[in-house]
């Protein structure tokens, strides 16, 4: 049953008589609480944050001294009381209200400034599962909401960033509040307090294996407000949250201009691809242009992946984010800055690759300090109209899945290393996918077309292309390894990649038709394996 509205006009200026301080986080503190009471605001807080304030010599009472009963159960209930919760959710205009609060000797808080247990930092840095559980915010929430509600009396700050705004309010209203600034606050506080337990629902589902919980609840931070989005005349953020995945959202910007929304994207896909090469095994670079690859390889330096994964496609590299799975060098960034790219994100650089990437005012350096694992979980969204689609990362790394040879014959040692390589782009291509690999570097990708056959084609166009601009008399598809992230539903797809010369195929198999597919592949001296395992990616 919906609860009646009082229908009373909120005041546009609250005089700030008396706050509630009450802090997780103590940036700022002592600073605010200084300020607050040299304005003549009456100080009441909690706990430590008590305890900060009176050691830095500033006038503050105890709750207890205003509910009259102490902090109990190591601090778990000490603002679960009528005198704080009436004294933050009174309506000042209702006459039922103040008769109420006099009866029971309730006064007003007109200022919440609460911050909540550091659940988010404790998840993250892998604490126990009782350490988790108890740095579970109760008091915090309730107090912000009850505060928020009321913001027709009451301001509720949850941010220490917004301590300056505070005071600045309070100087331009003469110690007072504005109804509009209460209202912002109280805005800012309920989306504090829906992520904060998104993060919590959120963690208890991947603590319980619950891989479709009833609710789902998505917060984050705001870490970029953007000039637009995909195009000029959208608006766009950027939101950090979750659980840490080395990547974008962690990475320090060491320089260039700020990351656009469509820089994020791409660069997201390209560090993902990226991070399928184990580094102590390989040296691997990635080229991505519109969050689809133009050029992959691996070699025995950054710099020779760089130059084999550029020569895959050297006009779409142009204006592309370069994803590297070690720590950029002085070698490496000296060939990558005489092509215009966007952006460059790898795991470290060496202070000669600084200097070098340096003299590029305007390339986006992002390092990461790691790469995230590919065969780690978590969930992944996807927005539709008046919903959200959610559904496990895809985790399946080809080392792990059991590839079958389905064809007289079987791929010889160095095919089935490209077949490998090629297989692990596909995963990261968008459907449909059709990736050529010669030598562990790709020369050929189709990506995004309705027709598989059509992916076959465009790939080995660009192939062409490629060998063209190098002087090559042939495409380096001839002799080359192909993969596929779904299965040939139709012999035609198999047959065009024979065409453009490759000599060995790697698909899921799972079509109704495997059987005229391996045929044809024998009919035309194909090697092929199945893996089993499908990548779509839409």
């Amino acid at each position: 049953m919906a609860v009646a509205a009082k229908n009373i006009e909120p005041p546009d200026r609250v005089p700030l008589r008396r706050a509630l301080l009450s802090v997780s986080d103590k940036t700022g503190l002592t600073d605010l609480a200084a300020a607050l009471s040299k304005r003549g605001v009456e100080l009441v807080s909690t706990g430590g944050t008590a305890r900060a304030i009176a050691d830095a010599g500033i006038p503050v009472r105890d709750v207890s001294d205003i509910t009259g009963f102490p902090e109990i159960m190591d601090g778990r209930v000490k603002t679960l009381h009528p005198s704080v919760h009436g004294g933050l959710l009174a309506i000042r205009d209702d006459a039922e209200h103040r008769s109420a609060m006099e009866a029971h000797g309730i006064g007003p808080i007109d200022l919440a400034v609460i911050n909540l247990y550091p659940f988010e930092a404790v998840r993250n840095k892998g604490g126990s599962y009782a350490e988790i559980v108890e740095n579970i915010d109760i008091g915090g929430p309730a107090m912000l909401r009850a505060a928020a509600k009321n913001h027709a009396y009451v301001a509720a700050i949850t941010d220490p960033g917004d301590y300056a705004a505070l005071l600045a309010e309070l100087d331009a209203q003469a110690g007072a509040l504005s109804y509009r600034f209460r209202q912002e606050m109280a805005a800012k506080t309920f989306a504090r307090v829906a992520a904060y337990d998104a993060a919590i629902s959120g963690w208890f589902a991947e603590a319980l294996e619950i891989a479709e919980p009833a609710w789902r609840g998505f917060g984050g931070k705001l870490a970029i407000t953007m000039r637009y989005g995909e195009n000029p005349h959208q608006n766009a953020g950027f939101y950090a949250g979750g659980a840490p995945r080395p990547g974008v959202a962690t990475a320090r910007q060491v320089q260039g201009k700020q990351l656009s929304y469509n820089n994020i994207n791409d660069t997201d896909a390209a560090f993902e691809l990226v991070a399928e090469f184990e580094p102590a095994r390989t040296a691997a670079v990635a080229i991505i242009k519109h969050a689809n690859p133009c050029g992959v390889a691996e070699g025995a330096s950054l710099v020779e992946a760089y130059k084999k994964a550029l020569a895959c496609d050297p006009v779409s590299a142009f204006g592309g984010i370069v994803a590297l799975n070690r720590p950029l060098d002085a070698e490496a960034a000296e060939e990558i800055v005489k092509v215009f790219t966007e952006v460059i994100i790898a795991p470290d650089a060496s202070e000669e690759a600084l200097a070098i990437v340096g003299a590029k005012a305007n390339l986006r350096l992002l390092l990461t300090g790691g790469l995230p694992d590919p065969r780690a979980g978590g969930t992944v969204f996807k927005s539709v109209a008046g919903g959200l689609l959610a559904q496990s990362r895809d985790n399946a790394v080809v080392e792990d899945l059991d590839l079958k040879v389905v064809t007289k014959r079987a791929p010889s040692d160095a095919e089935m290393a490209d077949l490998r390589f090629a297989f692990r782009i596909a995963k990261h291509v968008k459907s449909n996918a059709i990736v050529y690999a010669k030598d562990r570097a790709t020369v050929g990708i189709g990506a995004g077309q309705m027709s598989r056959v059509d992916s076959s084609r465009i790939a080995a166009r660009k192939a062409q292309d490629a060998a063209e601009a190098a002087g090559l008399a042939e495409p380096l598809t001839k002799g080359s390894a192909v993969a596929s992230d779904a299965f040939f539903p139709f012999a035609d797809g198999l047959l065009a990649a024979a065409e453009a010369g490759a000599t060995a195929v790697i698909q899921p198999g799972g079509s109704m038709r495997d059987d005229e597919v391996i045929a044809a592949a024998d009919e035309a001296g194909l090697a092929m394996v199945f893996t089993g395992v499908r990548h779509f990616r839409h």
